[in-house]
């Protein structure tokens, strides 16, 4: 399961790898950031309409009704993995906390709110069929944790890549949510130095632990191999060998140690199956068990009693009587018998806020760490403290769209928001205390990966965490 091309790579040669341990970089406090925006709490979850060219709403077909240009489309979701992001936010009445303390605590929900969040949860998962891969993959999970947790290891799940809304069972359209997965597959190698064994549950194709160094390169992975002369074996060429040679003994090593499960998904239903499934064999970690959940989830969706059985057509051409003198009509006809760029009307319900759920039922006493992304920098904190406040996990890691992979920072209970940010020569001056500008950022890609200093981080807060669960 989640194989990747290193499997099939070998080093002729197995020296010793001591692998390099990450240094915290230390993280600064805040300034306040100011509310520029009124926001609204919605109460019940309406549906959303989306409208389409080159299509249209079909009188006559199926339930469903519907007709789509190519599949693909991408919505508008962030990268954030708020898992309940469907409604609008509003502003909180107590954006930070005044009280310190040195454990993440996990707070009870009202009971009417928790009883709502279950008849949710079961409704959307009666009505939603599990993926044929879930028992599968829930085996594959039960037996990596039970190891583990006899070895008394951590364990992170990290969650990656977008979700796709099939708009027909039978699917060819879809709408997709825009993420390659790279902060969750850099993230993983890290987790993996820090000593977790990390279960990778990923979007299908999307960037992996380790493979990612080539399977998204500027240059095609042959690029980097050769054939040597003479007996035409296959062969690494010897300007790439050193680079390749790092990351294939640390693949190796996680792999051949069991130390990384990589499970995919496509559909948002796959994934929110799996999640729960994986969440709740997680349990017997307590404390130890830690949620890393930088998805892109969709927050809207088409419930499967409104979905097209087959492909939704863009015109009436299979519809209509055809007279037997009319031309036949196919996508490439400059003068079709039937109009074109006509709508399709697209309604899609919101889907279920999964994250209390989370909290309070399927992992209660695992850390759990979710993103939240913005492109505007005097909101971030805002939406990131309401987030924490709203669903009373434990950490929302905060970043722009603009400076993502130079800075983030960090909001959790109990303490002042700490940016953690790729050191630069000569320091950001009077940049330390806020959030930095694009305008400010050098024009290359920092030397550094920030999820070099972003683990560490979380690793410490997660010890802080299991300390104060075996206290109380």
């Amino acid at each position: 399961m989640g194989r990747c091309c290193a499997d099939k790579v070998t080093e002729m040669r197995s020296p010793a790898n001591k692998m390099a341990q990450p240094s915290p970089f230390p993280s600064f406090p805040s300034s306040q950031s100011p509310h520029t925006v009124a926001e609204q709490d919605s109460a019940p979850q309406s549906s959303l309409s989306l409208s389409f060219n080159l299509a249209r709403r079909s009188s006559g077909s199926d339930s469903s009704g519907y007709s789509a240009s190519d599949s693909g489309c991408t919505s508008g979701s962030d990268f954030c993995s708020d898992l309940c992001s469907g409604a609008s936010l509003s502003a909180s009445s107590s954006p930070s906390s005044t009280t310190s303390s040195s454990s993440l605590p996990t707070m009870a929900a009202p009971a009417s709110s928790t009883a709502e969040a279950l008849a949710a949860e079961d409704a959307y998962f009666a009505e939603n069929p599990a993926p044929r891969n879930l028992e599968a993959h829930t085996a594959l999970a039960r037996d990596f944790i039970a190891a583990h947790s006899a070895g008394g290891r951590r364990v992170v799940l990290i969650t990656s890549g977008g979700t796709t809304v099939p708009l027909e069972r039978q699917t060819v359209r879809y709408i997709d949510n825009f993420s390659a997965g790279t902060r969750s597959a850099t993230s993983a190698e890290y987790f993996l130095e820090a000593g977790y064994a990390v279960i990778f549950l990923h979007r299908q194709f999307s960037l992996l632990p380790y493979s990612r160094h080539y399977s998204h390169a500027t240059d095609c992975f042959l690029d980097f191999l050769t054939e040597t002369p003479g007996d035409g074996r296959i062969a690494v060429r010897p300007e790439d060998e050193d680079k390749m040679r790092g990351v294939l003994r640390k693949y190796r090593q996680a792999r051949d140690n069991n130390m990384l499960l990589m499970l995919p998904f496509v559909t948002i239903v796959d994934y929110l199956h799996e999640l729960r499934g994986i969440a709740r064999l997680m349990r017997p970690l307590g404390p130890a068990g830690l949620l890393y959940l930088a998805a892109a989830v969709s927050d809207f969706f088409v419930p499967p009693d409104r979905m097209a059985e087959h492909k939704i057509q863009s015109t009436n051409a299979v519809d209509a009587r055809k007279q037997e003198d009319e031309e036949t009509f196919d996508n490439f006809d400059s003068s079709p018998a039937v109009p074109r760029s006509k709508r399709l009307i697209v309604d899609l319900d919101p889907v279920p806020k999964f994250l209390k759920n989370l909290v309070d039922g399927w992992a209660p006493e695992g850390m759990i760490v979710s993103f939240k992304l913005e492109t505007d920098p005097t909101i971030l904190v805002h939406k990131a403290r309401y987030s924490l406040d709203r669903y009373q996990h434990h950490l929302v890691i905060g970043n722009l769209l603009s400076t993502r992979k130079w800075e983030v920072v960090f909001v959790s209970p109990g303490r002042d928001d700490q940016w953690v940010r790729v050191p630069r020569e000569g320091g950001w001056g009077e940049a330390e205390l806020r959030p930095l500008q694009a305008e400010e950022l050098p024009h290359e890609d920092p030397g550094v990966e920030i999820e070099g200093l972003i683990i560490p981080a979380v690793k410490e807060l997660h010890e802080q965490h299991i300390k104060g669960l075996k206290r109380d």
